[in-house]
């Protein structure tokens, strides 16, 4: 990265108890919990309800079914999760579960029922039907919706809407607010805060195809990194196998809950083929589905598989899925009659910022949670619908942490009011598109060494523009966080030398039992990348 000379300029200053940056459940729920407790800004570079939470179709896995129980739930995440989810964050996420799902009942989310109760749909790796939906399909802006609502009546939080967070303000190691950009005026704003938190959500517009909204780039990565943050799993990127195969950014997700009613998979030459990769066929975990579609592509040089619906039947598919039936209709396609062209994109990101069970990270003050972060529930591989979960049981034991948080001195809170970096990172606006085309060849579903190590040479190339500015455009701003994601990224997928979960190495196939270990990513003080291992937590260990 190259600095430049900034130009002093006035910056407006605002002093909150707490910022937020994110507006996803994992912001707003984080938000929620901590009213009460101090001022809080909740900073988004949208509008407040743009985010991936909005657009998830599927549902929240949770043990609430009188046949189910936290510990099968558990067990199906583990599972699912590829030998490298650490037991006692699973534990939590499942145990605490369906208490924080019936608290998002309570304050007016509602899912769909059958004779008075709440429906459960199936989806992959699930061993029973434990996934509470709303609409049909539409579960992701019923629960944005729910939290929005919950939140803007709360006095104490305040929402900015169109304001990029741009660099965390570090004083004595300390993370005391964020320097952001507020992108409708071009100014900088300062919020000093005694505690902050990340909850940016995901990476996808690091790929070419991908299922987020366009706000997906990396942001909380590339500014926790920069500060000092510890990263973790960034060779984890989880593809759907189902998108829909059609032009349009972000691509069309066609929820994994299609195949858990019965739909089935067929290869370009219009043939089921999953039997010959998995006993479970088209309810296997996601990264083997994902792989074995786009292995049928490729053998048939084709650039889509199908997915056909008529094993539902039309009334079903109609009732379970409307909104699908109704994009895919608008969108010319007819799955009551023929089947529906599908692609692998880019969906999750199971690492990001390291974190504890309370959401802290390794800098004081400085917290992360929801898919920006991870705690090692997700392991090399997430469970169907556990990351709407993950953001609400998470978001509030984030809350409780920094309800704890001591305020600032007076000293401290006048060095960030007068701290001296008055710019912000930037890289060219044009960089974003050559990123997501790379990454999509190179880091994506199926990787080679070579192609790792070429990736690796030409982002670390595209970081030397990187540079620090007075000034710069949202464009500018995404381009240095993705850069310096995908950097990270390529260099976690080039340092596991074994195929596991979501990560597929050709050169290196096979799951070895010594890389059952979390990779970990910093910045030394001197400013070098520090690469180290962390061994999986077992509940015995805790």
């Amino acid at each position: 990265m190259n600095p430049t000379d900034t130009s002093a300029a006035k910056i407006e200053t605002i002093r909150c108890r707490y910022a937020i940056i994110g507006s996803g459940i994992a912001g707003l729920w984080t938000a929620l919990h901590l009213a009460g407790h101090g001022p809080i800004a909740v900073i988004t570079k949208s509008n407040v309800r743009e985010s991936s939470t909005q657009y998830a179709q599927g549902g929240i896995a949770v043990s609430l079914p009188p046949t189910d129980s936290p510990e099968l739930h558990e067990q199906d995440t583990l599972r699912a999760g590829a030998g490298l989810c650490d037991e006692p964050a699973v534990a939590i996420l499942t145990q605490e579960g369906p208490g924080v799902v019936r608290e998002l009942i309570s304050y007016g989310a509602v899912f769909d029922r059958e004779n008075g109760h709440l429906a459960y749909g199936m989806e992959a790796a699930h061993a029973t039907n434990r996934i509470v939906h709303a609409h049909g399909d539409a579960t992701g802006e019923e629960v944005e919706r729910t939290a929005y609502e919950a939140v803007r009546h709360e006095p104490e939080v305040e929402i900015y809407e169109t304001t990029a967070a741009a660099e965390l303000l570090i004083i004595g190691g300390e993370c005391v607010g964020v320097q952001s950009v507020n992108l409708s005026e071009g100014r900088l704003v300062r919020f000093i805060a005694d505690a902050t938190l990340i909850a940016t959500g995901g990476v996808g517009s690091l790929y070419r195809y991908s299922t987020n909204p366009p706000v997906a780039t990396a942001d909380g990565i590339g500014i926790a990194f920069r500060a000092g943050a510890a990263l973790q799993d960034l060779e984890f990127v989880q593809f759907h196998p189902t998108a829909l195969a059609a032009a349009g950014y972000p691509k069309f997700l066609i929820s994994e809950a299609v195949r858990g009613e019965g739909a089935r998979l067929l290869n370009p030459q219009a043939q089921p083929f999953m039997s010959r990769y998995h006993p479970q066929e088209e309810l296997a975990p996601r990264d083997v589905v994902a792989r074995a579609v786009y292995t049928e592509m490729v053998s048939a040089h084709s650039d889509h598989a199908y997915l056909d619906f008529t094993p539902l039947g039309t009334a079903r598919m109609r009732q379970r899925f409307p909104g699908i039936i109704e994009e895919l209709h608008e969108r010319g396609f007819h799955p009551e009659d023929e089947p529906v062209p599908v692609t692998p994109v880019a969906h999750y990101m199971m690492g990001g910022i390291a974190t504890d069970l309370h959401g802290r990270t390794n800098i004081p003050r400085l917290f992360a949670c929801g898919e920006c972060a991870t705690y090692g529930v997700h392991g090399a591989n997430r469970l169907a619908s556990n990351s709407l979960l993950d953001g609400l049981v998470f978001g509030k034991r984030s809350a409780a942490a920094m309800a704890q948080i001591e305020l600032l001195a007076p000293a401290e809170e006048r060095q960030a009011a007068a701290h001296e970096q008055v710019g912000v990172y930037a890289a060219p606006a044009p960089l974003k598109e050559r990123i997501a085309d790379l990454m999509w060849e190179q880091v994506g579903i199926i990787r080679t060494g070579d192609g790792l190590a070429q990736a690796q040479a030409q982002l670390q190339q595209w970081a030397e523009q990187i540079e620090l500015r007075s000034q710069a455009t949202l464009g500018e701003l995404e381009a240095a966080n993705m850069g310096q994601a995908a950097l990270l990224m390529a260099i976690a997928a080039l340092h596991r030398t074994e195929s596991r979960g979501a990560h597929y190495r050709t050169d290196f196939p096979e799951t070895s039992r010594q890389w059952r270990k979390h990779v970990v990513l910093r910045k030394s003080e001197a400013g070098e990348l520090l690469v180290s291992d962390r061994s999986v937590e077992s509940r015995t260990e805790s």
